[in-house]
């Protein structure tokens, strides 16, 4: 995990990331949104509000392994609609 990771394995995807805009997709050229899906492919949530999860959820754990505690899983609460 040490040292830059590797990305690119999502054909014509390309995923990114600002401090002042948090994490954002492509498809092709062309902005595309984050979902999560059940097993069943039923979409349960889609969009920034699923990015800025995303993105939160992957800090807390970096910032956990920095502290030395990246042993723990870090978990976001359910989103809230609303």
């Amino acid at each position: 995990m040490i040292g830059t990771q590797r990305t690119g394995r999502l054909p014509g995807v390309v995923m990114h990331a600002t401090s002042h805009e948090g994490l954002l997709v492509d498809v092709d050229g062309k902005p595309a949104r984050l979902a999560i899906i059940d097993a069943d492919g039923k979409v349960i949530a889609a969009g920034a509000e699923v990015a800025r999860e995303a993105e939160a959820v992957a800090l807390n754990n970096y910032r956990n392994t920095l502290k030395g505690q990246g042993f723990l899983r870090t978990y976001g609460r359910p989103i809230q609609n609303g």
